[in-house]
């Protein structure tokens, strides 16, 4: 676990949680939203991982807020960090404000970056179910799931104060034209079924009035 300078409540002689965890105590209003991250200035630093298990994840964290502390760089909000891991590798990346830093660390992503976004509460062991259910519904609504990041926004010192574990599951995707076509073709057929249903349904009412 990573620690940051830690104070003492001098009333109970405890470690303040919020000195003692990484965890952003502010992070954006995105649940449920689309995103368009393109654009936005970013810290991002490459990460080792095995079969999408992070290796020596603490270390990196670490060494990434340093070398943002070292740059003078100012985080959206501090403590946010996203991170997509691979079969053999991954990445952490933070969302700052504005910079021209030369660092080769620090860039501004492609247009377009769109995410879709989910606030999951709950562990590590329950995404896999929410990430499932959520590429369901992004298919549906014709989008293609490409890259998954997530963000974590508690841990085992800080979720009792933030009410319980939370997790925030930011999937990229690029829009099919073909299906999005499809399925607004089927929309209108459905609003078209509806609206014949409707107008029969007010022409028998009339008829029956009218005996």
């Amino acid at each position: 676990m990573i620690e940051h300078d830690q104070e003492v409540n001098t009333e109970t002689g405890e470690l303040a949680e919020s000195e003692m965890c990484p965890c952003p105590e502010g992070y954006p209003d995105w649940d449920g939203k689309i995103i368009n991250l393109g654009g936005w200035c970013v810290h991002e630093m490459k990460i080792a991982s095995f079969f999408h298990m992070p290796m020596a994840y603490d270390m990196y964290v670490s060494k990434q807020a340093a070398n943002v502390q070292h740059l003078g760089l100012v985080e959206k909000w501090p403590g946010f960090l996203m991170t997509k891991t691979g079969m053999w590798g991954g990445r952490i990346m933070r969302l700052l404000e504005d910079s021209e830093s030369p660092s080769r660390l620090v860039h501004y992503l492609s247009e377009p970056f769109f995410v879709q976004v989910k606030l999951h509460n709950g562990g590590v062991g329950t995404v896999p179910k929410a990430v499932h259910e959520m590429q369901i519904e992004m298919v549906e609504r014709g989008q293609i799931p490409k890259d998954l990041y997530l963000a974590h926004l508690t841990c085992p010192l800080c979720e009792e104060r933030k009410h319980g574990d939370k997790i925030m599951i930011l999937r990229k995707f690029t829009a099919n034209e073909r299906i999005t076509l499809r399925l607004e073709d089927e929309r209108r057929r459905e609003e078209k079924k509806a609206a014949k249903k409707s107008l029969k349904e007010s022409g028998n009412k009339n008829t029956q009035t009218s005996v």
